[in-house]
Formats: C-alpha cells, sequence, structure tokens
C-alpha cells in the first residue's frame, strides 16, 4: 500500500468494485491483503447488492472473509460521530458517515469508490 501505515477501512463501494472486477479492484485486493476492515453497516449494504442482483452472497462472503477481513461492528461512537457528519445536500449516506466515523475511531484510512467523498489524508478514491 505504498508505505501508508494506517489500516484500510473499507466502504461498501470499495468491496463492491473489487466483488465485480471493476476499475479500482486491484487497490482494494491491496488493502484486503494488508489487514483491512469493513464496518458491519457497509458489510450489510454489500451483501444486499448482491443478493438484489442475484448473485451467490456465500460465495461473495467466502471470497471476503478468506483475505481475514475484520467485520467491526457499529458502536455508540460510531453511530454519534455519524450522526454528527450529517449534513443537508453534502451526499453522504448513513453508511457513509459510518465507515468515515469508524476509520476515525481506529485511526484508519478510509477507502471509497465514492467521489462525493473528496480525498484528504483520511479517505483514498480507488479510482
Amino acid at each position: 500500500m505504498s508505505g501508508e501505515s494506517k489500516t484500510p477501512v473499507l466502504d461498501a463501494s470499495a468491496l463492491l468494485a473489487f466483488v465485480q472486477g471493476e476499475p479500482g479492484a486491484e487497490v482494494v485486493d491491496e488493502a484486503l491483503l494488508s489487514g483491512a476492515v469493513v464496518g458491519a453497516a457497509n458489510w450489510s449494504e454489500v451483501a444486499q447488492k448482491v443478493l438484489q442482483h442475484g448473485l451467490d452472497w456465500g460465495l461473495t462472503r467466502a471470497l471476503l472473509l478468506s483475505y481475514d477481513l475484520d467485520v467491526q461492528p457499529v458502536t455508540v461512537v460510531d453511530a454519534e460521530r455519524a450522526a454528527s457528519r450529517w449534513a443537508r445536500h453534502i451526499g453522504l449516506s448513513l453508511g457513509d458517515r459510518l465507515c468515515l466515523s469508524l476509520a476515525e475511531r481506529i485511526g484508519g484510512l478510509a477507502f471509497t469508490a465514492d467521489v462525493a467523498w473528496g480525498t484528504s489524508e483520511n479517505v483514498r478514491q480507488i479510482r
């Protein structure tokens, strides 16, 4: 991961890009090999999208967990930080805000394919 020492925290959009072989998948693969984390809310988003498209969630789940991906619960701190990040017309969903809150809590780096997040020292665009 080019010297980055922060734990990768994967947004649903990043995991879906990986699962679907979209641009940025190789960045997510590298993050997964580096001990990535995903929040339970984003894990649920990935499962919902896979199921929505009639794909095999069991197979997708097994693939993702074969990387020793750590699925973290939503904590009270995460929930409150996510609520404080809400703003009208910003374009961040609850899942987005929970991912950012998890990254903040563990001192991680949030990986996303969602350009609305921009980039910062705490956010990495995968494409």
